[in-house]
């Protein structure tokens, strides 16, 4: 008997049986593929999400192979794509046309097609999650009809965030801007301060992001601006050990395992090596803000609120955190983002400006123990917020529905495009209560 294959996420925490898997090159294969498949299906990217949406399904497609760039219309700032494409390869085609997309997640080694299913997103109060930017598309069918569509259908604003439940997405066409230059300039400054001024600060600034330091009374704030090209930007680089926060993070954290207190100890020695410095740099918005690389020994939870109820739900977040009378210490750092509003049906930003908090565990092996994840949870959502798709929650269908004005439009054209429920996998099936 054949060993059973499996699919396994990338810090291993999450692993399911497979019976087929298959690597196509064209849409006309995936179509084939899904006509002739009577079981379940479900395409699986580079594994980065914390969320159980990728596999548990017989059937696989890796669209590793089916990655290609169909057209670029430099004058129109469009690009059209095949979704198996990871975003470095796509940013960097881009560039090649001096264009790019405004509004860039932290990282580049996921596809294009999961970072669209699960509302991926970058920072600054003008940006979308990267689906805002999709303006044409061709979707896959359960029955392997493919569709197109495009801005004049009421169904492109279902589709652009859709965690694969409607179809395959197979290529897109993405809306782009000329390429542009920033300035970063990252400073620690108070929680009392930031919290007293976050408002103008989005205003402000093209980009703005903060590195809350729960227990340090610190947040690391990066802001952002475009600048001129040819304009002249000095360096101000952090001290050399900045190159070790990995590994310190991890050595430090690993005695918290045992002892979670300590991580209130940690997090102030972590901000006074590597988060109490000025540093300025430019280049790209790729350049400058996303990271090449990420370990993957972590273990992510992201929740997202409208603009003005943060300030109540971070307050209350705060002290929970910074209490001694639970386990709930957080490690460093919790990522604070901002997204303008959109239409998409399952935007976290759907007629709101929203901001995200992330919650991270360097320890991916104890994420099941790690409390912060729960309270973290538990804070946002008593006050209306919601978990990122591609991250770590336990909301299912009775709580997610309340959340999403066209919750219900989009149950019923998933039910429309996919009635056997072909592209669902056990954890959809909670989501979408079927």
């Amino acid at each position: 008997m054949a060993d059973k294959k499996y699919w396994i996420s990338w810090n291993e925490n999450i692993k399911h049986s497979y019976k087929d898997l298959h690597t196509p090159t064209s849409i006309n294969e995936i179509s084939s593929i899904v006509k002739q498949t009577k079981d379940r299906v479900r395409v699986i990217g580079t594994g980065r999400s914390s969320a159980d949406i990728v596999a548990g399904a017989e059937t696989l497609i890796s669209l590793i192979n089916y990655n290609k760039i169909e057209n670029i219309d430099a004058e129109n700032k469009l690009i059209t794509v095949q979704t198996g494409i990871t975003l470095e390869a796509l940013i960097k085609e881009l560039e090649k046309h001096q264009l790019c997309i405004p509004c860039l997640p932290d990282i580049d080694d996921i596809t294009l097609g999961g970072a669209l299913a699960t509302g991926t997103h970058g920072s600054g109060i003008n940006g979308h999650p990267i689906s805002g930017y999709m303006v044409n598309c061709k979707l896959i069918k359960a029955d392997g009809e493919i569709i197109e569509i495009n801005q004049d259908s009421n169904e492109l604003d279902a589709v652009r965030i859709s965690l694969g439940a409607l179809g395959i997405l197979a290529t897109v066409t993405l809306k782009c801007v000329p390429i542009y230059k920033m300035i970063l300039k990252e400073a620690p400054e108070k929680d009392s301060d930031w919290m007293k001024n976050y408002h103008n600060m989005v205003k402000e600034n093209d980009f703005l992001r903060i590195l809350w330091i729960p227990h340090s009374d610190h947040g690391y704030v990066i802001k952002g601006n475009k600048c001129e090209e040819g304009e002249n930007v000095s360096t101000v680089e952090g001290p050399w050990h900045h190159r070790y926060r990995r590994p310190m993070s991890k050595f430090l954290y690993r005695f918290a395992d045992y002892y979670p207190p300590f991580i209130a100890i940690a997090n102030k020695i972590l901000y006074k090596l590597f988060f109490s410095s000025t540093q300025q740099k430019s280049g790209t918005l790729y350049d400058a803000t996303v990271t090449k690389s990420r370990g993957s020994t972590l273990e992510l939870a992201e929740w997202t609120i409208s603009l003005d109820k943060f300030i109540d739900a971070f307050t209350e977040l705060r002290q929970e955190l910074h209490s001694s009378y639970n386990n709930a210490y957080a490690h460093i750092p919790m990522d604070i983002r901002f997204i303008k509003s959109d239409k998409s049906w399952l935007s976290y930003a759907y007629d709101n400006d929203t901001v995200t908090v992330g919650c991270v565990t360097r320890n991916a092996d104890k994420a099941d123990s790690y409390e912060a994840f729960n309270k973290i949870e538990e804070v946002f959502y008593k006050h209306g917020g919601k978990p990122h798709w591609a991250k770590r929650h336990t909301l299912k269908y009775a709580e997610l529905s309340t959340l999403y004005p066209k919750w219900n439009d989009f149950i019923s054209l998933r039910k429309k495009l996919d009635p056997n429920g072909k592209f669902l996998n056990d954890y959809l099936k909670n989501i979408f209560g079927e």
